[in-house]
């Protein structure tokens, strides 16, 4: 029997020693890929935990991408040591990706979108945005689309596609905004006496800000008043409460100031002939 063995061993011995070395080597790239596939992990974990713009959806995805990338290459590397031909395989796999993009172009489109704008922080959740005549808050971005709730509660689901797409207004990014609160007062009424009351206006207000420093100018002559408007900056969270108590309040002082807001009116003159 012991014979039988030797001579069994000196007949296959390369072949043995070299599967052995395969395997070993097949050993050596899995516990390579699951450090690397870890390490990578750990990376992007910190990243998301460091409050950089890896957060969220494309923090999943890089790690899904990881993980998988490293398996993929990790397994062409093992049927490599093997002597799998991985060119005819790797040429199978490239012509079904193209297949799958072309028929998934538009999908594609989306998730490509969504990547870039998570990435470059085009909009993040919870500020306010416009785009292609849609405003409203964005309440969450993923692969597909970008949700939003409007000013009156209504649900918009747009896809990633569209937004980076069109041209994006951020009203909350720069934490301020300008108001212009305006209105327009008699002809006859002083001029002097309405910037006093706006002046007055804008002292009593301990929310504008003093830089940029709120104006008082007179923005237009019109057909039957001319109008005077304040120009302040106020912070983005604050700036719609603000708008809303000054209209009211612009309105209480012009009148207590003895100024008037006139209607509209039109003289008409007929010629007989």
């Amino acid at each position: 029997m012991g014979q039988k063995l030797l001579e069994l061993w000196e007949f296959h011995s390369a072949a043995v020693l070299a599967l052995a070395k395969n395997l070993l080597a097949a050993v050596i790239i899995i516990v390579i890929g699951i450090i690397l596939s870890k390490g990578a992990q750990r990376i992007i974990k910190r990243a998301e935990d460091s409050g950089s713009q890896v957060q969220g959806t494309v923090g999943t995805l890089l790690r899904a991408v990881v993980r998988y990338g490293i398996f993929i290459i990790c397994a062409i590397m093992i049927l490599n040591v093997f002597g799998v031909n991985t060119a005819s395989l790797l040429a199978v796999l490239g012509a079904a990706g193209v297949a799958v993009g072309l028929a998934l172009k538009d999908t594609l489109g989306n998730i490509a979108a969504g990547i870039i704008i998570l990435l470059m922080g085009t909009c993040r959740k919870g500020e306010f945005i416009e785009f292609g005549g849609y405003m409203g808050t964005v309440k969450e971005i993923n692969l597909f689309t970008t949700i939003l709730e409007t000013p009156d509660g209504i649900y918009i689901s747009a896809p990633n596609s569209c937004i980076w797409a069109s041209p994006l207004r951020n009203y909350t990014r720069n934490g301020k905004r300008r108001m212009e609160l305006s209105i327009g007062i008699d002809y006859a009424d002083s001029i002097d006496l309405a910037f006093q009351a706006m002046q007055g206006i804008i002292d009593s207000e301990p929310r504008f800000l003093a830089d940029p420093a709120p104006q008082v100018i007179l923005q237009a002559i019109q057909d039957s008043s001319v109008q005077i408007t304040i120009r302040a900056w106020t912070t983005a969270d604050e700036y719609w409460t603000i708008f809303w108590e000054m209209n009211k309040i612009l309105k209480t002082r012009i009148e207590a100031a003895g100024l008037h807001i006139p209607f509209p009116q039109r003289d008409v003159r007929l010629v007989q002939r």
